[in-house]
């Protein structure tokens, strides 16, 4: 736009409001309405009234209005002489960005004038807009100290910021349980901890059940990259962790997963596992021809097998072999199939030891249960009373007994002790086993290994055999050899043994 010359001064005005000032009498009607007095006071015509809406200014960038304002006055210099303002703060927080605006107004030798300010081109005048702008821009820096040391507060008490992760929620100033997610997200947890998903198959069954997570504004089906964040968080662990502070602090939150279940879940994503040597953790591809791969071990050197194909005359064939240096002969894999039908044949239980072991498990069983239920009561009763000390604590807080800071000691205590009850209480222990199913499982899986080990899909072998043997089954050969078998197989196998049966029964 060109502008003609005219004998009336010619004035533009610049408007400003951050979201945060809405509500501090800057609307951009009030500043409008004052800078028109100003103008007609003063004897300017304006032109042109440049507004900005929901804009901080703590710095240029990001500021569109202002940078078309500035490229207004360049084009038509010399026919604005004066730009008008509600207050200098109007057009920047920072002592910087203020004197680069001031002398390119200058240069246009276009007069910036403030409504309520003195402003001018006197020395004393440029000083006085200049210690004004240093006002604003100390105004700006110790509101944003408070904001970082009130985070830092929050941080230290345990509070979460933000948007809290997936299986939570926000209600009322608290992180809660979010009742949609949270038996899902530990099912995940739990089920990574297997080792027999990888994060993508995580993720699309996560969708299968029907989780989402919200991502700006908008609920998104689950990625593995958010559940690589996921896995890594000590959030669900009951811990605060953040980028800007060294710090882990123990949050206000109820914990979701156990340290040995967030480390495990690390191990399996890490691709180790420290507690087993044969980690049923370990990613391993399935392959229908070499089911033992990577769970039976070299009786020489300890390390898993491979397996691999032989290419004869008239057939390829199915071979294991150790791949670290031992030179010894490839295993059949059928030779290797048959060795272990009959070494499940040798160590599974007597119809004796599996119904002595089975009826130690359902007394162990309902013992358990009265204890959990008389944990409950407790706890029940507990989180009544630490409710109705918070109550009453808001109470006095209200009525000027006990000053913020006090309120703020005292809830934080209360608020960690009811963590710690509803950590104790855990709803779900109760209904979290169904005995009989149990049973039946048992009766159906360990009275014959080999034909559970044949009826088996891949996955199902590794948990099997790795659920037996830790450690991994250990080939010499010709046959297994010095195999560490678990303490609890060991148990129910030599249950009915009445010189065993007393010391398996302490274990179990």
């Amino acid at each position: 736009m060109e502008l003609t010359n005219s004998v009336t001064k010619k004035a533009i005005v610049y408007l400003r409001v951050s979201t945060e000032e809405q509500v501090e009498n800057f609307s951009l009607e009030t500043q409008e309405r004052i800078c028109a007095q100003e103008a007609e006071r003063k004897g300017f015509e304006i032109i042109q009234v440049f507004k900005e809406e929901g804009k901080s200014a703590k710095n240029i960038t990001g500021r569109p209005v202002l940078i078309e304002l500035l490229e207004f006055c360049r084009r038509n210099r010399r026919n604005i002489d004066a730009l008008i303002v509600y207050r200098l703060d109007r057009l920047s927080r920072q002592v910087g960005d203020f004197l680069a605006i001031k002398k390119k107004l200058n240069e246009y030798q276009i007069a910036l004038l403030s409504t309520s300010e003195p402003t001018g081109n006197t020395a004393t005048e440029k000083f006085v807009e200049t210690m004004l702008a240093s006002f604003a821009q100390m105004d700006n820096d110790i509101r944003s100290e408070r904001t970082k040391n009130g985070l830092r507060a929050r941080f230290l008490a345990g509070l979460t910021s933000g948007t809290p992760p997936l299986g939570y929620k926000s209600e009322n100033g608290y992180i809660i349980k979010d009742p949609k997610t949270w038996d899902k997200v530990i099912e995940a947890w739990k089920l990574m901890a297997t080792g027999t998903k990888t994060l993508q198959e995580m993720a699309n069954l996560m969708n299968e059940w029907g989780v989402t997570q919200r991502y700006k504004g908008k609920e998104n089906k689950v990625r593995k990259q958010a559940l690589s964040v996921m896995f890594r968080n000590k959030y669900y662990l009951g811990i605060l962790t953040s980028e800007k502070y060294p710090e882990e602090v123990r949050g206000q939150h109820v914990a979701m997963v156990t340290e040995e279940l967030f480390y495990r879940v690390q191990a399996v994503i890490d691709g180790r596992n420290n507690s087993i040597h044969l980690p049923v953790s370990r990613r391993n591809k399935d392959n229908i021809e070499f089911p033992l791969r990577r769970l039976v071990l070299c009786g020489i050197c300890k390390q898993p097998l491979t397996g691999g194909w032989s290419k004869g005359k008239k057939a390829r064939y199915a071979y294991y072999r150790c791949q670290h240096g031992c030179n010894m002969p490839s295993i059949s894999a059928y030779k290797l199939h048959n060795a272990t039908l009959q070494y499940l044949s040798g160590i599974t239980p007597t119809r004796e030891a599996l119904d002595a072991f089975i009826a130690l498990l359902r007394r162990t069983y309902y013992q358990r249960v009265v204890q959990l239920q008389k944990r409950k009561e407790q706890a029940d009763s507990e989180l009544k009373r630490l409710y109705e000390m918070r109550q009453a604590l808001i109470q006095k807080n209200l009525s000027g007994v006990f000053s913020d800071e006090i309120f703020k000691e005292q809830n934080k205590l209360i608020e960690e002790q009811i963590t710690t009850v509803q950590v104790t209480k855990d709803d779900a222990l109760l209904a979290k086993y169904n005995l009989e199913a149990i049973v039946k499982f048992m009766k159906d899986k360990f009275s014959n290994l080999p034909q559970t080990y044949q009826m088996s899909t891949l996955s199902q072998i590794r948990v099997l055999l790795c659920s037996i043997a830790p450690s991994g089954l250990v080939w010499d050969y010709s046959s297994y050899c010095n195999t560490e078998i678990s303490p609890i197989y060991q148990s129910i196998h030599q249950f009915a043994d009445p010189q065993v049966g007393s010391s398996a029964e302490e274990r179990i």
